[in-house]
């Protein structure tokens, strides 16, 4: 196919629109995409700040609206630490919008900070803030304005028991739980039932209500006389034997009748002949009725229902009247009932008391052992320092910062002579529990010149004291110590035989020696306790891993 010269002229030009006009597109596309992406600023208000005082941090994130955009949270800005996080401000601009996160920062020492560049996650992707120095000045002091005074001397105050309240609460309420039982079980006035009613009624009325409760029974209707005799004889039986005061439960029908007639002939019952003899037909008709299977009419048994009431009744009325050596003995024997039933409700309660200490013994020693809660009630000297309320303070010039369970006391030191030239000022602090070795002391010393501290000859000095009060077999290992702040120094540790003041006995013991220091001062800290005594050795743990020091003068 052959193409004239205009054609390929129109052809060319028409191609080369199409691909500026794609170019263009594309272009314009391109720069669409481009102002779509998210921007992150941030700034501050102010890089200089006093001690104490805050700065404000605030990022402004411009994204869609569709974007997800989390801000930093929590302690992300150290070694500034966060006061407060502000919440979020929005502010829409076209279809765009505009958040604003603003942090209020401060330190609290001196000198010269990095804010770190904080990640801003957009869409799971992050994105970064630039970073920026901030300068932390101390608050400057005008000496000549205001008048200096001398160090205050430490005031001893009282130990504080704050921790007691927990125990004496527990105590006080496995007492109350312990008293509301006995008084549930032992003291309460109970309710008593029908049975328990009936059984503290007099010999007299209980049988006659027994009597009655025969009457409505059915045993007559069921043909059951056997156990209906049995009853009724049972019945006036028991009346007799408690009223009477005759073994009639447990004695035959002769036997029981005989009885009766000795106590009729020697005037302690008032009972007549034929009362006596109505009542052995009675026991003899009730004899054949469970013994020989007899079945007398139920006329009959009605009949001897009733006459046994008639001697109750007269049996009641024959019992003579008790005389005052008879009351006197029934009132001691009341008495003495009730004292007897007074004693077992308190062994109750002191069985129910002692049960719940024994228990609570149990459930203490199977939680703690036998030793700590030995040692918790005979009230251990280190035990009782180790459960105590710390104290955090810091010690002297340069200062020394450690927790102790009792707070350090100025101790005063008299500088010798010859070492007056080179030591400008020396201040000692000290905790001693003679009964347990345990001492806890810190020593600050500054130097008239910027020489660097003998630690080997302070070392010695104070090992040559424990032998001067009597230690002995001292044992002496050296390592570095770095203290929680990362400031390195010497640790001197061992044991050895020390004196127990005012003895002459000797007793295993453990010392640590931590010597600081730079040009112009020296910091150490000694620490002595008796070995084998666990609450001892945490007490010293718990120092060591509190101790810092400040190594610029």
């Amino acid at each position: 196919m052959k193409f004239s010269f205009n054609e390929i002229r129109i052809w060319s030009s028409r191609t080369i629109f199409m691909c500026g006009l794609f170019l263009s597109s594309f272009c314009i596309s391109s720069i669409g995409f481009a102002q779509t992406l998210p921007s992150v600023s941030s700034e501050v208000d102010t890089t200089f700040i006093k001690i104490g005082d805050q700065l404000n941090f605030k990022v402004t994130v411009e994204v869609d609206s569709t974007d997800n955009v989390i801000f930093p949270e929590g302690q992300t800005f150290s070694p500034l630490e966060t006061v407060e996080a502000f919440a979020t401000d929005t502010t829409r601009k076209k279809d765009r919008i505009m958040l604003m996160k603003t942090y209020a920062l401060t330190q609290f020492d001196s000198g010269s900070y990095t804010l770190p560049t904080q990640r801003i996650e957009i869409n799971g992707k992050g994105y970064f803030t630039d970073s920026l120095r901030i300068d932390v000045a101390t608050v400057p002091v005008d000496t000549m304005a205001q008048k200096m005074y001398d160090i205050k001397p430490l005031i001893q105050v009282e130990k504080s028991n704050s921790g007691w309240w927990k125990i004496l609460l527990g105590v006080l309420v496995i007492l109350a739980i312990v008293a509301g039982l006995v008084y549930w079980f032992v003291f309460r006035k109970k309710n008593l039932s029908e049975a328990e009613k009936e059984a503290l009624l007099p010999p007299y009325d209980r049988a006659l209500l027994e009597l009655k409760k025969l009457d409505n029974s059915k045993y007559l209707i069921q043909d059951e006389y056997k156990q209906y005799y049995s009853e009724l004889t049972d019945i006036v039986r028991s009346y007799l034997e408690e009223d009477v005061n005759v073994s009639a439960l447990e004695s035959t029908t002769d036997e029981l009748i005989l009885k009766l007639e000795m106590m009729k002939d020697a005037g302690e019952l008032n009972l007549d002949r034929d009362t006596i003899n109505q009542f052995k037909s009675i026991l003899q008709t009730a004899d054949l009725v469970k013994f020989a299977k007899s079945k007398p009419a139920t006329n009959v048994a009605l009949q001897d229902r009733k006459a046994v009431e008639q001697i109750v009744v007269k049996t009641h009325e024959a019992i003579p009247e008790p005389t005052l050596e008879e009351l006197m003995a029934q009132e001691e024997y009341q008495e003495e009932l009730t004292q007897k039933l007074q004693r077992k409700k308190w062994v109750m309660a002191g069985s129910a008391a002692l049960g719940a200490i024994l228990i609570s013994a149990i459930a203490l020693i199977s939680y703690y052992g036998v030793t700590q809660v030995w040692d918790t009630v005979t009230g251990h000297p280190t035990k009782n320092l180790l459960d105590s309320d710390w104290v955090a303070s810091s010690y002297g010039y340069p200062p020394i910062h450690l927790e102790s369970p009792e707070v350090l006391v100025r101790q005063k030191v008299n500088i010798p002579a010859e070492a007056k030239a080179n030591i400008k000022e020396l201040q000692s602090f000290m905790f001693r529990d003679d009964k347990s070795l345990l001492t806890l002391a810190t020593t600050s010393t500054t130097f008239t010149q910027p020489a660097e501290p003998e630690f080997e000859k302070t070392i010695d000095q104070l090992l040559k004291g424990f032998e001067a009060k009597g230690a002995k077999n001292i044992v002496t290992k050296q390592e570095e110590f770095v203290t929680v702040t990362g400031v390195k120094g010497i640790k001197t540790y061992g044991n050895g035989k020390f004196k127990i003041p005012e003895s002459e006995e000797l007793v295993r013991g453990k010392y640590v020696i931590l010597s600081f220091g730079g040009k112009g001062f020296q910091q150490q800290v000694l620490l002595t306790w008796q070995d084998g005594d666990p609450y001892a050795e945490e007490i010293i743990n718990r120092v060591l891993s509190t101790i810092e020091v400040k190594t610029e003068v």
